[in-house]
């Protein structure tokens, strides 16, 4: 079984490798070589975005390098990795969520659907759940 990927492997880089010396391809070749469908191939052929040619029927060609240039590499900036929060708070740094359902007058459903909402940690130590209280604070102050 193995062999036989290496093989078809082996045959499909072959196939794009020959591809890519023609300046016009088929739309089953432009399928392979740029991983796009048939019908999207088809689209673009018939808003005019890519010039096409057809030699009779089923023969239709398309200009390999304008379909490489509709392609273009994008950069993408790297994000600067940010600093992680806090993630072991202390129990005297915490609220449970009845206590803030109490501090706040708001249901546990509610506490409990706002803390999944906005990702705040969570940590259970024995029976009680803990929330950080400074992030409790941000949100249920507003409200």
């Amino acid at each position: 079984a193995e062999e036989r990927k290496q093989q078809i492997l082996q045959e499909s880089a072959t196939t794009i490798a020959e591809i890519q010396t023609r300046p016009y391809i088929s739309i089953a070749e432009a399928m392979v070589l740029f991983g796009i469908s048939k019908d999207t191939l088809r689209r673009l052929i018939k808003a005019g975005k890519i010039p096409a040619v057809n030699l009779g029927e089923r023969l239709t060609r398309v200009s390999r390098t304008h379909i490489e240039s509709m392609f273009t590499v994008v950069a993408i900036p790297e994000k600067p990795e940010e600093q992680p929060t806090k993630l072991q708070y202390e129990p005297n740094e915490c609220y449970t969520i009845a206590e803030v359902s109490e501090k706040f007058g708001v249901s546990l459903s509610t506490v409990s659907k706002t803390i999944r909402r906005y990702s705040i940690p969570k940590r259970q130590v024995g029976t009680f759940v803990y929330v950080p209280k400074e992030q409790i604070d941000k949100i249920f102050a507003g409200k």
